[in-house]
């Protein structure tokens, strides 16, 4: 097939796209085993349910998919009133991102009542081709054979979504990072110390120097019980570079 080129595009293009995860007081998200194991409060789960809500779809990892093998659901009926208010289905589109679309197809996942698609390479898609899995089937790549993520959220946007919530894990978000698609983040800040060079943070892959580092702005904070709930807003990379009055 002939190679899809990286064209930037303007943000409105694409879905407005917000990181939510819960972390360590030392920046993990998981421990070395990455276990499927929740270390938020009720409060975080709440407040997850809350954010997932106010989304079209959601968007996991190939990684974070495989440990934990469901969907984040809604299941507070006020929440779910709310959408229906809003002429939004029950629940958010669940999309699954994996370039090799190597995926376990005997998993709670595909049992639940749910809108699944997944977002894969040319390559990925074929074993899905003909299998129920997905509703729908994403394919796309750059002409190294990696996912093209201006085109993946392009393609995306075009089928209805306006918010996505990014639920893991680090390897996604740094991708995303990498190509300045990320817009807004919601960080927990958990009471515990998991440690372990292994244990995986919100932004693995190959990490950014000082000078390349993502900015941000931090828009709110929040603190119940001994959790730390902090809102920041991506600075595009035309703000992060531009001199200072």
């Amino acid at each position: 097939m002939t190679p899809l080129l990286l064209i930037p595009r303007k943000m409105s293009d694409r879905p407005l796209t917000t990181v939510i995860l819960a972390m360590s007081a030392d920046g993990k998200i998981s421990d070395s085993v990455r276990s499927p194991i929740l270390f938020g409060s009720p409060q975080d789960k709440t407040h997850l349910e809350q954010q997932v809500a106010a989304a079209d779809a959601v968007i996991t990892g190939a990684g974070t998919f495989r440990v934990k093998g469901t969907a984040m659901r809604i299941l507070n009926p006020d929440l779910m009133a709310q959408r229906e208010r809003e002429g939004k289905p029950p629940q958010p589109v669940q999309i699954v991102a994996s370039a090799s679309g190597n995926l376990d197809r005997n998993i709670p996942f595909f049992q639940q009542p749910i809108s699944r698609w997944l977002l894969t390479t040319p390559t990925g898609a074929e074993p899905w081709q003909n299998h129920p899995g997905f509703d729908k089937i994403l394919a796309t790549q750059t002409p190294s054979g990696s996912v093209d993520w201006h085109d993946a959220l392009q393609q995306i946007a075009n089928l209805g979504i306006k918010k996505l919530a990014i639920l893991g894990g680090g390897n996604l978000v740094a991708s995303l990072l990498a190509e300045d698609l990320i817009d807004e983040l919601w960080l927990t800040i958990c009471p515990l110390l998991l440690g372990g060079s292994a244990a995986p943070t919100p932004v693995d892959g190959s990490g950014f120097s000082t000078q390349t580092a993502p900015r941000l702005e931090l828009l709110e904070v929040k603190t119940i019980d001994a959790e730390v709930f902090l809102h920041y807003r991506l600075r595009r990379q035309q703000e992060s570079t531009s001199p200072r009055s």
